[in-house]
């Protein structure tokens, strides 16, 4: 009897023991990082914690960002292969300070990436140079001009050393969904084999094209033009460093440095349809209409461009943020939210997307936790909001102003703009500070615009109105209301100027997810 009340006894101090190993062993791995140290999560039921479905300039940097944090991540891309396009080239330097902030600014090291120190813009013959108010900064901040294709590449290598960041060639061809939770994704590797990966967090940043974004938000796509990229080789821009707009006719002309050596040319071409490639209409279009307007500095390398024939076009998309909060998946970059590429916004909005998110998800130890990560989800969706809104609006208004017209209210919006930036002080800096992204606040955006606004109506009151002057003062503030009104009532008035009486933002990390 005794015996058996030894074994018994030796059996359940045996167990206990194993129960409490195993309970310190959990335990240990529970450690929440503090002033941005790497943390260490709990394994729970998936292979990885989090599914970033595209390897762009959103997904590469998201990759390299929640990796550092500690998070065990599956990045799925379509073509791991250097990109080859013609927008996503211009970093602002309100970009640059949030890939600093990223610890990726040595990403733009090693490819030859130009520095940007602000504007040059040109109009029937006269020219203004607006400079980015960077006197607040060090030395190195500025925009940056460069390859897309080998900015992402070097983010791609930068988040491929990372031992918890797995990166795979694959087509992710659906989510997979149960009782309403995102629970990870379906996918065709390189091979062609079909396989599904799973985490709590699944996020799609796969670019403007995303087949994707139709279950996770309500997408408004426009095309309200098409870009028309040709490159110069071994020429000098007017104003070294600086990008270059051209209020041509119909639409703008852009230039900008993407190396050493080479100038980026975007020719602007309003509408969903253009001219020819195959017929040759396209370089009688570029020859004809567009190099009269070009500057004279560059007009021969540009002509020289169009005879080489490397003509590329790319659709202009803008789309409006319109979320369907879905547990388990967020958007991200260009699937989720585009702007017209006129002001360079893209990547700014991007990377600052990727700084909110990576400080909301800071303080989560487990993902799994389904109710808190929803409404962490649901936070970025509103904390996002002032500053995309003010990069999405101005590009939006910015592009419909720069836009030849008929009509004698646009034309006359159009040059008291150019003759508003040209007056200097803040009436330079001011915009330039919301173009660039350093000061990127709703209400002055709408200050300055109005003001743009204002001071055509004030000039075509001097020396003497006129009742047709007035009628044409009115018609330019009418005119100016019916371009940035819709483009805000689109971004969501109240999220964009009164942010905070949204209900669903957090603000500190919930109770029971604090650190002990």
């Amino acid at each position: 009897m005794a015996v058996d009340h030894l074994i018994l006894t030796t059996c359940f101090a045996s167990l206990f023991a194993s129960l409490l190993l195993y309970l310190l062993r959990r335990r240990s791995k529970e450690i929440v990082s503090r002033n941005n140290e790497p943390l260490t999560v709990k394994p729970g039921n998936n292979d990885v914690d989090i599914i970033i479905v595209g390897a762009g300039v959103a997904g590469a940097a998201l990759a390299h960002t929640l990796g550092k944090e500690g998070r065990r991540v599956h990045v799925i891309e379509r073509d791991l292969t250097e990109p080859d396009r013609i927008v996503g080239e211009l970093l602002q330097p309100g970009g640059y300070l949030k890939l600093i902030e990223l610890g990726l600014e040595d990403c733009v090291k090693e490819i030859d990436a130009q520095r940007v120190l602000g504007y040059a813009l040109f109009k029937d013959g006269k020219h203004t140079k607006l400079s980015y108010p960077l006197d607040q900064f060090d030395s190195d901040v500025a925009g940056r001009s460069f390859h897309n294709g080998r900015f992402v590449q070097r983010m791609r290598e930068k988040a491929s050393t990372l031992p918890n960041v797995k990166m795979e060639q694959g087509t992710v061809t659906s989510l997979v969904e149960e009782n309403g939770v995102i629970k990870g994704v379906q996918y065709k590797t390189k091979e062609g084999q079909e396989l599904k990966s799973y985490a709590p967090l699944t996020i799609v940043c796969d670019g403007c094209f995303s087949n994707l974004r139709r279950s996770l938000c309500k997408p408004k796509v426009e095309v309200p033009s098409n870009f028309v990229g040709l490159v110069l080789e071994n020429c000098e821009l007017p104003f070294p460093n600086h990008g270059h707009v051209v209020l041509g006719d119909p639409s703008p002309i852009l230039f900008y440095p993407i190396s050493s050596s080479e100038v980026r040319c975007l020719v602007d071409v309003p509408g969903s349809k253009l001219p020819s490639l195959a017929s040759g209409d396209m370089a009688k279009h570029l020859k004809t209409t567009v190099a009269p307007q070009v500057p004279i500095e560059i007009r021969e390398a540009f002509l020289s461009a169009v005879e080489k024939g490397n003509i590329r076009t790319m659709p202009n998309r803008s789309m409006p943020a319109d979320p369907i909060p879905t547990p388990g998946a967020l958007l991200l970059g260009d699937a989720f939210n585009m702007r017209h590429p006129l002001t360079g916004g893209g990547m700014t909005v991007a990377l600052s997307d990727i700084v909110i998110l990576r400080d909301l998800l800071n303080p989560l130890v487990d993902l799994t936790d389904k109710e808190s990560l929803s409404k962490y989800i649901e936070s970025f969706y509103t904390l996002r909001k002032p500053v995309a809104s003010t990069i999405n609006t101005l590009a939006g208004a910015l592009y419909k102003v720069f836009l030849a017209s008929p009509d004698d209210a646009r034309s006359e919006m159009r040059r008291a703009c150019f003759d508003y930036l040209s007056l200097g002080g803040v009436c330079s800096s001011g915009p330039v500070a919301l173009l660039s992204g350093l000061n990127p606040r709703p209400m002055s955006l709408v200050l300055h615009f109005f003001a743009v606004a204002i001071f055509g109506v004030g000039r075509l009151l001097v020396p003497l109105p006129s009742v047709k002057r007035l009628w044409l003062g009115a018609r330019l503030i009418s005119s100016a209301s019916g371009i940035i009104f819709p483009i805000i009532k689109a971004e969501g008035v109240r999220q964009m100027f009164f942010p905070r009486t949204i209900p669903a933002i957090y603000r500190a990390p919930p109770a029971h997810s604090s650190p002990q």
